[in-house]
């Protein structure tokens, strides 16, 4: 019944341990603790880490939450997706912890971005997984025949790694009359068991008895293990040996070498003889790890230290020691040991990397996270406390958190000045005397693109020969940057440019790898003599560096262009021609050689030598001058004919030289340099292209010309095709009208513009010549208030008519003589509009004469204007009406007397009869009106002494057509005329 009920107690506690391991929380400040059953599978749930810290999982994966152990193995870990802690290697509690009642794994979880550090333990729980095991198998005891009812006999007891409920929790012994089983010291907590003996013993009816020894743990199931005990009756010994002690405790420090006296145990046996020598041994049931760490003397029973002492591994040990005497049955007494560790300072610090961060970036701000270690110190009590340092002068700095130290920076970082720093941290306890450690952290300084190359040279000079090969190292351009890796790669290039209107790549290259450059093109030291090119030094970084440089590029001449002889010149079949009159007197001056040579400096200097001579004495050169004269005077009978070779040579090295072959004829007279055209021999592709150049040009004036003449006949067409004429005699193919019909069609266009009643006739003008003129030329004008056309060129002289005007508004027409010319009679005649009561026309027919013609120069204004006003007896004319000093009774023609000059006395001059002026012989009105036409003319006086342009022409509308075409049209303007009743009978003076 006790049993079931201790069995009952046993499974409630580890329920209660299973659910506190489901529901374990974090207490406010705490660790976060868990537990689990031992020999789970791997991936077993543990807990939910990110429930019980209130983050979300992917939080804690983002900010890389790991674990981490002061072991070296690994038991749990942590799924970042759920934030769950699992099983990750199968554990055994028995391994982990041996004996000890309780067994903890302490964890940190690490949270970076800021960092957090949060202390996990985990209980790992106990399951029933192992069996109660004897240490024996078999045990043999020897009991003499006299030993007494009540006597006990101890058993070892058996060994469960199991612990609580599931180790062993009873023992169960074959039934036996004689023996009975005391558990009173196991349940005591001893680990002896004591056999009792119940009944007197008789060897002689049973020499051997045979028990079973059962031991049975508290799981579910319940496990057992047995042993077998042999029970020999022998005759005994009476007295077993007896400690004077039952158990001994002992303090020992941890650091106790090995031979330091633990104890010394005292047995005594009373009995005498060989029943009275004790022998001490270990108890058969001492386990084997302390019979490792200590030994007894089996005379003396000293138990001394015989292997090294941890506190940090066990701190306390049971030594159980039985006393044996040497009687014939051997009786043993038996002891217990406890031996109390005393923690002693012997274990320095430990430092443990648990993260470390490196490279660093050498820009990186100070405060940033290097390294974050643990301190682990195995001692307790002061000698646990742990304090860390680094060395001064680093740009780093120890940052301590709980039991955890960060290492940050403090200073700047310069991967130049140091790439790396071996930090040495020193960890040293509280212990006396303090032991410490070291622990040397490697940091990389990451390189960052803050250096910019830099050139060897601030400024790169190169000179180079003219006419190099291709391909040919014109320099190295050399640049360095501190930066390492792809930072520290530096690539070279040209800046775009051009040189001559070219780009620089087509003179030169650079290879990006190594900086050399080279030339692209041979150089011609007469074509370009030096230029200069910026180089581009580019790191490999991101974002990259660059720098640049000027290379300055110099051309060096060399001689290689032969003098050129300009003047003069020869071919390869002649020789240039020079003459010399026979009377040359010494001196004289033959030719002077011209020449020139490409090249520069000494290369150009240039030396003039006469090589041959059909007459060795005759002529000299001057050195430098190139000028050849006589050395003396020429004799009658000299040759007619010298041949010379000049050679014109350089200054360089080696010279180069161009000769000239030169024939000097002798004349007698030199009146004439006949010039050689050899001499001036051009090249073919400057004549072909100056051609194509004076094509172009002409081409393009000429287009340009016949555009203007094409533009400006259109315009003109255009204007004259407005106004109904024929554009320029048929030229644009539009009939010419007769005078009628433009009059006719003047009055269609302003028929809505007239007053009612107003009648409007068509007048014409005839211009007769007389007198001294032999030939006469007709004109006929209409001028109607829609006329396009208002300015009529008249040539030689001709007498214009007046037109009538149809209405009382006319635009104003000015028709001017030729620029610069003026007149003394300046005629202006103006449109007045027709009345009803338009007086009676004379006949039409008036003429100048010849000496009025000769006088009328002038230019002929028409102007729109009202002539006539109405009065009570109507039209009240203002001006005066001109007639000749012919007596017809019509004062409608104007004839003054043949040979009168432009006087106007010439003329007569008489007003209306309804108008009470009447102008004196000689008075001039300033207004007058031709009989038969509506026209006023106004008279204008110049001054006496005005110069007036005689020339014989007046301008008076149309320029004058040709008389083979006013032949042509006579017969269809006197048909248009009698068809009209307004007939002008044309009189021409062939």
């Amino acid at each position: 019944m006790a049993a079931a009920a201790r069995r009952s107690r046993g499974r409630a506690v580890v329920l209660g341990l299973l659910l506190l391991g489901l529901c374990a929380g974090r207490a406010a400040g705490g660790p976060l603790r868990y537990s689990v059953r031992e020999e789970l599978p791997h991936g077993a749930f543990v807990g939910s880490v990110a429930s019980d810290l209130g983050v979300d999982p992917r939080r804690l994966a983002a900010r890389g939450a790991r674990l981490t152990s002061g072991s070296g193995r690994q038991y749990l870990e942590l799924e970042l997706g759920r934030g769950a802690l699992l099983v990750r290697e199968r554990m055994d509690r028995e391994t982990l912890c041996e004996l000890n009642p309780t067994c903890f794994l302490s964890l940190e979880l690490v949270i970076e971005q800021p960092i957090e550090v949060h202390n996990v333990e985990v209980e790992v729980l106990d399951i029933n997984d192992n069996a109660p095991r004897f240490p024996r198998q078999d045990y043999r005891l020897e009991i003499s025949e006299s030993a007494v009812p009540g006597a006990r006999f101890p058993i070892e007891s058996a060994q469960d790694p199991d612990v609580g409920t599931n180790s062993v929790q009873s023992y169960r012994l074959s039934p036996s009359r004689h023996f009975a089983l005391d558990l009173k010291g196991f349940q005591s907590g001893s680990k002896l068991l004591e056999l009792v003996l119940q009944q007197p013993l008789d060897r002689e009816q049973s020499a051997l008895q045979q028990l079973v020894l059962t031991a049975v743990d508290g799981g579910d199931p319940p496990k057992s293990g047995t042993a077998q005990i042999s029970v020999r009756v022998v005759d005994t010994n009476d007295n077993p040996p007896a400690f004077d002690r039952s158990t001994y405790t002992v303090s020992l420090l941890e650091n106790a070498l090995p031979g330091t006296l633990v104890v010394k145990l005292n047995a005594s046996d009373p009995d005498e003889g060989s029943n009275g020598d004790v022998i001490y041994s270990f108890s058969s049931y001492t386990p084997q790890k302390v019979r490792q760490l200590f030994s007894v003397d089996p005379h003396s029973g000293e138990v001394r230290v015989n292997g090294t002492l941890d506190y940090e591994e066990s701190s306390s040990y049971e030594i159980y020691v039985q006393a044996t005497d040497q009687g014939p049955v051997s009786m043993a007494g038996h002891c217990k040991v406890l031996v109390n560790i005393v923690d002693a300072n012997d274990n320095a610090p430990e430092v443990v990397l648990t993260s470390l961060y490196s490279p660093v970036p050498e820009d990186a701000k100070a405060g940033t996270v290097v390294a974050l270690m643990s301190v682990t110190d195995q001692d307790s009590g002061l000698n646990k406390q742990v304090s860390l340092r680094i060395p001064p002068g680093l740009p780093f700095t120890l940052n301590s958190f709980k039991n955890s130290y960060t290492l940050v920076t403090q200073g700047k970082l310069d991967h130049e000045k140091a790439a790396a720093y071996n930090i040495t941290v020193t960890a040293t306890d509280s212990g006396s005397p303090p032991l410490s450690s070291q622990k040397v952290i490697h940091v990389e300084i990451s390189d960052i693109n803050d250096n910019p190359p830099r050139f060897e040279e601030p400024v790169y000079s190169v000179y180079i020969p003219e006419n190099n090969p291709l391909g040919v190292l014109l320099c190295s351009i050399k640049a360095t940057d501190p930066d390492v890796a792809e930072n520290a790669y530096v690539s070279y290039s040209l800046l775009d440019g051009e040189i001559e209107g070219l780009p620089v790549t087509s003179y030169v290259s650079i290879k990006s790898d190594s900086g050399n450059m080279y030339a692209v093109r041979s150089f011609d030291y007469e074509t370009l003599r030096e230029f200069q090119v910026v180089v581009q030094a580019r790191d490999a970084g991101i974002p990259p560096l660059s720098s640049t440089v000027t290379v300055y590029i110099y051309v060096v001449d060399e001689n290689d262009h032969a003098p050129q002889i300009l003047y003069p010149t020869s071919t390869n079949t002649s020789a240039a021609l020079e003459m010399i009159p026979r009377s040359a007197y010494a001196g004289y001056l033959v030719t002077k050689i011209i020449a020139i040579d490409g090249d520069s400096g000494q290369n150009a200097w240039l030396f003039f030598h006469l090589v041959h001579t059909s007459d060795p004495g005759m002529f000299r050169i001057e050195l430098h001058t190139g000028e050849i004269r006589t050395t003396r005077k020429l004799g009658e009978d000299s040759t007619p004919t010298f041949n010379l070779t000049v050679e014109v040579r350089d200054n360089g090295e080696p010279p180069m030289s161009s000769s000239v072959a030169i024939t000097v004829a002798v004349v007698d007279r030199v009146s004439k340099i006949i010039p050689d055209t050899r001499r001036h021999v051009k090249s073919p592709s400057n004549y072909s292209e100056i051609t194509l150049y004076l094509i172009i040009a002409l081409s393009a004036i000429s287009f340009v010309f016949l555009f203007t003449i094409i533009g400006l006949t259109v315009i003109k067409c255009y204007r004259y095709s407005l106004y109904g004429d024929s554009c320029c005699a048929g030229f644009c193919g539009v009939r010419e009208r007769s005078p009628a019909e433009l009059y006719k069609q003047a009055n269609n266009n302003i028929d809505a513009r007239l007053p009612h009643g107003l009648k409007v006739q068509p007048h014409f003008i005839e211009v007769r010549g007389n007198g001294s003129l032999t030939k006469t030329y007709c004109y006929k004008a209409c001028l109607t208030a829609g006329s396009g056309s208002d300015t009529f060129m008249f040539y030689n002289t001709c007498g214009p008519t007046g037109t009538t005007g149809p209405s009382a508004v006319m635009t104003e027409r000015h028709l001017t003589g030729q620029s610069g010319q003026s007149a003394q009679n300046l005629i202006i005649l103006k449109n007045d509009s027709i009345t009803p009561n338009e007086p009676k026309h004379p006949n039409p027919d008036w003429r100048y004469s010849a000496s009025l013609r000769a006088g009328m120069q002038s230019a002929v204004h028409m102007e729109e204007a009202g002539v006539l006003r109405g009065g009570p007896g109507g039209p009240d004319q203002q001006w005066p009406t001109v007639s000749s000093a012919t007596p017809e009774p019509e004062a409608g023609e104007v004839s003054p007397p043949v040979g009168a000059g432009v006087n106007s006395n010439s003329w007569t001059f008489k007003f209306g009869p309804g108008n009470p002026k009447q102008g004196g012989p000689g008075e001039l009105p300033d207004k007058f009106i031709i009989p038969g036409s509506p026209a006023i003319i106004s008279i204008r006086q110049e001054p006496p002494n005005s110069q007036i342009d005689k020339s014989d022409f007046i301008t008076f509308g149309k320029k004058e057509e040709t008389k083979k075409k006013k032949k042509k049209k006579k017969g269809n303007k006197t048909q248009e005329k009698k068809e009209k009743g307004n007939s002008t009978t044309e009189n021409s003076d062939q």
